[in-house]
């Protein structure tokens, strides 16, 4: 048996008193989580961790406790509900469905140590050793250890408590608010004071006397109070000052002497003295925080914790009290009070007011009703309703409601065959083609759900999401057959009628499309989006954006984009049409898509919007633009009115993959939106937008907080990544669902302005990119040591440290993993990554990755004409002197991208003369543009012979 033993405190015996005059004085925490706790693992777990911490085991002899080495009782609850289990012994653990409860003697242990007990019982259920807490040291004896003058008595005896009598039943409310709230004690002696109106309050506010030896490790009641006054005129400010200052001052070692005095008692006298005081209270509340609470220490196999929280003890003279607790991201209070049950639930919603003002935003007033279909039957609606009228046009013609309907039924026959139903995810590679739109409904009139794969991406890559998708089967367009290593099926070979109507399966829970975005694991991450987020989106947006049977989008975005989205669902499930415009889009087919495929609506980037308007584009017609993917500047938005005419709306549209294309609009009035970017507007129907600041509180309107969306466009989550799930997909306070954008935002003028990003992923001309994902690529380069890869001048560019490793073979190397939009347009060499005091990157040290911009071209490397004129084109659109540009240079070294290569191409075919759009669209050197390159290639033309002279 043990040898531990300790006196009992001055403290402990007035506690002791205290349960003869009343129920026992129990500290329960609660631990509740996912998963359940095996009791018999738990039992063994308490055993190991009370041999450490034998404060777990005690029973008092005297004046003394005695380690009896008696382990804590651990049983299940009968009920389910842990609250109303009886304590039988000093420290007892009582498991339920998905959460624990350690019931433990106020009389032996305060709320710290319980904390220190219980965080080993986790230590020992994980397999890890115990900390231990052997100390005898009581609080007491750390007062005259720290040599602090004797306790006067307290002059609050008689108290008379403003909020209720101590007469009559006890009750625990609970609330959780959202965040972490600095000066969180004064917070709520000022919201508990302003809730009475009473002229003073007096609280007792428990300090930890470990504060004063960090090292001390004990379960022993080490705590003491210091006194505050408050009344309804104080801000917290003020009642916080005044608790630093005692804490300065050391006030809850300098004071007490009443509790030795009661320590000379008997405890029958004791307790019967505390049975004739009545409703006279030693305080107005007892004001406890315990601190941060990390839910990982309180985690074991099986068993993930959520919360922590401390139920109050229902204190001798004092009839309130509350304690707090802060996980992550909220804060835990909890309320024992002797009062009615209504008046406990009316302080803390006083409570909850003051330290969360700014959680309610009128714009987030978006509740509305919406249909509980699915995309399958919206569709089925339209074809019924209109079967001859016109779905898609493009090069293959015109294309009837009822034609893509018997396609896309003859794909779902083909899947069908094939085992592939309900539940299922298909991929879906191919151009935007007839063949690939009746794929897409293809898949989900199966039931299954599409995974869109981009045909510029490399093969590894392609099949890489096909595994991690655990898709069984890919839909391919007969261009990109020998693409894909696993079971698939040509979209042209498949025939177009001859199969029976497809049944509707679907539900609005289930899957949609699965669409992979770049992962900050170093992996690409699939979002999982269901129908019935979809059907939110496509009723609230054709509403808004007028789509109906005389909309016609233009398709010109790949369909792993997520903004194609909008192009292809609002008009067919409108009674629209879609112009399907085939290959990339060039400086040539741009203005032919604009202005002779009938489409007279567009979803595009901002990147896409800027280049209509350098090219000096005026398209006609046209009767809304959706930009979304990035910062809509307004220069951009506003040459975009001029060039579109003013009965074109422009709507800037954000939101990421996982809240379901767009879910906060703003529609650009040149007049009123005069920053220098659009605003991204206010929330959709039934949507909700909120700031959060790092400590998770809720800003006020001005400041900058991260944006958190919540409402039926949110994702279900990411494909097998439920870590992934657990970070960005969150519940708040009240239980809502939100999903942690990383984007910040604050409100200004009743609508939110995009400000930036709060961590490290990069928008590149509408593509989202975690950097680690490219730089986990790069490293996998043999003889590179590290990378980096940040966002230069607009541009994604990598620095890279190891031995013999060159730019070229590492840009060929990314080429054959990553999509074109993740390779670096420069890789730059460095001996070493520059630091910061800090330690952080030193992104402002880095050399400049376009190094030769500093270094005129020479006389070695002298120009002939057509390289000079096209050096000034280079120039002007890459906005480098024409000096440092010679015959080696290459456009992509330079800073260009595929959007700054059309518009070169577009100035070459309008500024040299004799070059045709033809001409330079032919160029088979795009792929590595040189200056001399390109320069021969006009000059000799698609056939080899001249095609200009200068």
């Amino acid at each position: 048996m043990s040898r531990y033993r300790r006196p009992v405190s001055p403290n402990e015996w007035l506690y002791l008193a205290g349960e003869r005059a009343m129920p026992p004085l129990a500290i329960q925490l609660v631990v509740e989580g996912e998963g359940n706790l095996d009791p018999e693992k738990l039992t063994e777990a308490v055993r190991v961790a009370s041999a450490a911490c034998p404060g777990a085991r005690l029973a008092r002899h005297g004046r003394t406790w005695v380690d009896t080495g008696q382990d804590p009782l651990v049983t299940v609850a009968a009920t389910g509900s842990l609250w109303s289990t009886p304590l039988r012994r000093s420290c007892e653990v009582v498991v339920g469905d998905g959460s624990v409860m350690f019931r433990v003697s106020h009389t032996v242990m305060d709320g710290r140590g319980v904390l220190t007990w219980v965080a080993d019982v986790f230590r020992a259920l994980r397999g890890e050793p115990p900390l231990g807490a052997a100390s005898v040291l009581t609080d007491y004896g750390l007062v005259e250890r720290l040599g602090a003058p004797g306790r006067r008595p307290p002059s609050s005896v008689g108290w008379r408590s403003p909020l209720a009598r101590r007469a009559g039943a006890q009750h625990w409310a609970r609330r959780t608010v959202d965040g972490h709230h600095p000066g969180l004690v004064a917070k709520l002696a000022a919201a508990v004071a302003g809730f009475t109106g009473t002229e003073r309050c007096r609280f007792m506010v428990p300090v930890d006397l470990r504060r004063h030896d960090p090292t001390l490790r004990s379960t022993a009641n080490l705590s003491l109070p210091l006194f505050l006054t408050a009344g309804p005129q104080d801000r917290w400010q003020t009642l916080h000052e005044r608790i630093l200052r005692g804490l300065v001052e050391r006030h809850e070692v300098t004071g007490g002497a009443a509790e030795r005095v009661a320590y000379r008692l008997p405890l029958g006298l004791l307790s019967g003295f505390l049975r004739i005081a009545g409703d006279r209270n030693l305080c107005s509340a007892i004001l406890s925080h315990l601190g941060r609470i990390d839910p990982a220490e309180f985690s074991a196999d099986g068993f993930r914790a959520s919360t922590v929280y401390s139920l109050p003890t229902h204190a001798p003279l004092a009839p309130l009290s509350i304690v707090a607790t802060a996980p992550p991201g909220r804060t835990e209070l909890t309320v024992a009070h002797h009062g009615a049950p209504e008046q406990a639930e009316a302080l803390l919603d006083a409570v909850e007011a003051a330290l969360s003002p700014h959680r309610h935003w009128t714009g987030n007033d978006t509740r509305r009703d919406m249909p509980a279909t699915t995309l399958t039957s919206l569709f089925a609606r339209r074809v019924a309703a209109g079967p001859h009228a016109v779905a898609l046009t493009g090069p293959a013609g015109e294309v009837t409601y009822a034609e893509l309907d018997r396609r896309a039924d003859a794909v779902a026959h083909a899947l069908h065959q094939r085992g592939v139903g309900r539940g299922a995810v298909v991929g879906l590679l191919a151009d935007r083609t007839v063949e690939a739109v009746a794929g897409l409904f293809g898949v989900l009139k199966a039931g299954a759900a599409y995974l869109p794969l981009d045909p510029s991406h490399p093969a590894a890559r392609i099949d890489g999401l096909l595994r991690d998708a655990g898709a069984p089967l890919c839909l391919v367009g007969r261009r990109h057959a020998g693409r894909v290593a696993g079971d698939h099926l040509v979209l042209e070979d498949l025939p177009t009628t001859g199969a029976p109507p497809a049944a509707e399966v679907n539900t609005p829970g289930d899957l949609a499309y699965v669409i992979y975005t770049s992962g900050s694991t170093g992996h690409p991450k699939g979002v999982e989006v269901e129908h019935g987020s979809l059907v939110n989106y496509v009723t609230w947006a054709t509403e808004l954006y007028g789509v109906d049977a005389r909309t016609r989008f233009a398709l010109f975005t790949s369909l792993a984009f997520d903004l194609t989205g909008t192009a292809i669902l609002l008009p067919l499930l409108a009674g629209g049409s879609v112009a399907l415009v085939p290959g990339e889009v060039t400086h040539e087919s741009l203005p032919q898509m604009l202005d002779r495929s009938g489409a007279n609506a567009l979803k595009l980037t901002p990147a896409h919007l800027d280049l209509i308007g350098r090219l000096g584009l005026s398209p006609a017609g046209f009767t809304v633009l959706v930009v979304g993917g990035e910062q809509l500047r307004t220069a951009v938005a506003a040459a975009a009115q001029r060039a579109f005419g003013p009965g074109c709306r422009i709507v800037n549209e954000y939101g990421p993959t996982e809240a379901t294309i767009g879910c906060v609009t703003h529609v650009f009035d040149a007049d009123r939106d005069t920053g220098a970017a659009v605003p991204i507007g206010r929330p959709v129907a039934n949507t909700a937008v909120l700031l959060l600041n790092g400590d998770g509180r809720h800003v006020a309107p001005g400041e900058t907080g991260e944006i958190h969306l919540a409402g039926a466009q949110l994702a279900r989550g990411y494909r097998g990544r439920p870590e992934l799930d657990r970070e960005r997909f969150r519940r708040l306070a009240d239980g809502t669902r939100v999903y942690r954008t990383g984007d910040l935002a604050r409100m200004s003028g009743g609508v939110l302005e995009y400000l930036g990003r709060a961590d490290g992923q990069l928008s590149i001309r509408g593509h989202r990119i975690e950097p680690a994902e490219v730089e986990t690529a790069i490293e996998e380069y043999p003889g590179v040591d590290r990378a980096v890869a940040v966002a230069r001048a607009g541009r994604l560019c990598a620095y890279v440290v190891g031995a013999g490793t060159a730019s070229p073979e590492i840009r060929r190397h990314l080429a054959r993993r990553l999509p074109p939009y993740m390779i670096p347009s420069a890789v730059v060499v460095v001996d070493d990554l520059p630091r910061t005091a800090n330690g952080k990157l030193d992104v402002a040290s880095l050399p400049d990755p376009f190094a030769d911009r500093d270094t005129p071209a020479g006389p070695a490397t002298v120009r002939d004409d057509v390289q000079e004129a096209l050096s000034k084109i280079w120039a002007r659109i890459l906005r480098i002197d024409p000096a440092v540009i010679g015959p080696d240079s290459d456009f992509h070294a330079l800073g260009g991208d595929s959007l700054s290569m059309l518009e070169m191409l577009a100035a070459v075919a309008a500024e040299l003369p004799g070059t045709s759009t033809r001409d330079a669209l032919a160029l088979p050197v795009l792929r590595n543009p040189t200056l001399a390159a390109v320069s021969t290639a006009i000059r000799n033309g698609p056939n080899g012979t001249a095609a200009t002279s200068m």
